[in-house]
């Protein structure tokens, strides 16, 4: 997945590839782990907090949501340009909030996976670009204007744009896309100076990161579409809407 992702952000590819949902020929047990008889126990958040307030940034790139020490934890690799995400960032992410994630008995973590290769990198450069507290507002923002943002996008980026990106580095194309359809300014409406937004997108250190990040999703889960779901370690496979979620969380004892 690095050499691919260093490709694509070369010759930035305007193409939405057939990688968001759809997952066929998974791999990986496809099981949730089952939990001892019985439901997990819940655990109050701590006095005056409650656990959908309680983020933080993990070692793996991504953003965790909810109690630390939750018995199940729910990671969902996902897209800032994936309509499969957006439907369940809208759907089904409020439902996992107020009935598992608030209870303590789950935490939720969501890590960027550029499934559309260039056109990903700028909104999650910005998307990250913010204080933890601020991440998960910010994505389902990203998440609720996606048709805005690249529903127009052969408007927006001309062939004349895709050429010129030829000789940019991916730093520079990931700038140009933001700026193109129009995150540049979006997560600027939304607080983001945007000195601060145009280093974000010039951080060569970031791109690095979220490269080798990839390289583990791909290899220890065999992450080739999304949303992926994650649920104590296993992969769960054939799972992309919340209404195949959540029976396997219950299944889990949630």
């Amino acid at each position: 997945m690095v050499k691919r992702f260093a490709l694509a952000l070369g010759v930035a590819s305007m193409a939405l590839l057939a990688s968001c949902g759809g997952k066929s020929g998974q791999t990986g047990n496809g099981q949730a782990p089952t939990a001892a008889p019985g439901s997990v126990a819940a655990k109050p958040a701590p006095a005056g907090q409650n656990w959908t307030d309680v983020v933080r940034k993990t070692a793996e790139g991504g953003f965790v949501m909810g109690n630390p020490d939750a018995p199940l934890k729910l990671i969902e690799y996902g897209a800032r340009t994936c309509p499969h995400c957006a439907h369940f960032d809208a759907e089904g992410l409020p439902a996992l909030k107020s009935k598992y994630i608030a209870s303590g008995k789950v935490s939720y973590e969501f890590r960027d996976y550029p499934v559309h290769d260039a056109l990903d990198i700028g909104p999650i450069l910005l998307g990250q670009c913010v204080e933890p507290a601020q991440f998960f507002p910010m994505l389902d923002q990203m998440m609720a204007n996606q048709d805005k943002l690249i529903g127009d996008i052969q408007t927006k980026i001309t062939p004349a744009d895709q050429a010129a990106l030829q000789t940019k580095s991916p730093n520079e194309v990931a700038t140009t896309l933001a700026e193109k359809l129009g995150y540049l300014d979006f997560v600027k409406q939304r607080g983001v100076p945007e000195a601060k937004a145009r280093a974000c997108l010039g951080d060569k250190a970031a791109l690095e990161t979220l490269a080798k990040n990839l390289q583990t999703a791909n290899t220890q889960f065999q992450v080739s579409s999304t949303p992926t779901f994650i649920l104590n370690g296993a992969k769960l496979d054939s799972v992309d809407t919340w209404e195949k979620l959540e029976p396997a969380l219950k299944n889990a004892g949630a």
